[in-house]
């Protein structure tokens, strides 16, 4: 994508991390292995082999509602599993994987969201939502640059965390990702004493059924 150029990094590169530390707070958090891991808003599946890395022994289902998406994922991925229909997987889910999703869904049309999320997971189950930060300048302008968000509704942190309280989902953990481009990459080892300050490029709110 020519906005994620400015960063001098590709899909994989934030994918990964992102991932990574949903691991690292999964492991930190004493909470046993997930069995079962739904990626809800696949696209076009590219999370699904790095979810199943992180988390060994779990089986990983993708779920979106393009069936030209689903088509795509299937060819590219046929060891995993994709659907376009929720209701197989409802309330079966250990961690229930979203990215870059809510800010594609209208204000309006959000709780009905944020409901298949809950009832996606089992009970004591994890949502792990992460979005793009609107707090961030270099987020707003990569934004502009890609034709498929440029009418996009990005939300905050705050926000996202009170929405999924209404919800019936209780928000456990956010962390704030990405503060330095690859020009900058000397200076990543210091992110890791920066998740508290809401101005990295994305974020992440884990919260709990």
């Amino acid at each position: 994508m020519s906005g994620l150029a400015l960063s001098g990094e590709g899909r994989a590169f934030f994918r990964r991390g992102r991932i990574d530390y949903l691991r690292r707070w999964w492991e930190a958090s004493g909470r046993p292995a997930p069995g079962f891991v739904v990626d809800f808003g696949c696209g076009d599946g590219a999370a699904g082999p790095d979810l199943a890395a992180a988390f060994p022994g779990a089986e990983v289902a993708g779920i979106d509602p393009s069936a030209e998406l689903i088509e795509r994922a299937r060819t590219s991925y046929p060891e995993q599993r994709f659907s376009t229909d929720l209701a197989p997987f409802l309330g079966r889910a250990a961690l229930v994987h979203v990215n870059g999703v809510v800010h594609h869904v209208s204000p309006e049309d959000r709780p009905d969201f944020y409901a298949q999320v809950r009832d996606l997971l089992q009970p004591g189950g994890v949502a792990a939502i992460f979005e793009n930060n609107p707090l961030n300048p270099g987020t707003r302008l990569v934004m502009r640059r890609i034709p498929f968000d440029r009418d996009a509704q990005p939300l905050t942190h705050w926000r996202l965390r009170r929405d999924l309280s209404q919800a019936g989902l209780q928000p456990l953990h956010w962390a704030s990702l990405f503060y330095f481009p690859r020009p900058l990459r000397l200076l990543r080892p210091l992110e890791r004493g920066l998740h508290r300050l809401p101005l990295g490029a994305q974020y992440g709110v884990f919260a709990l059924r």
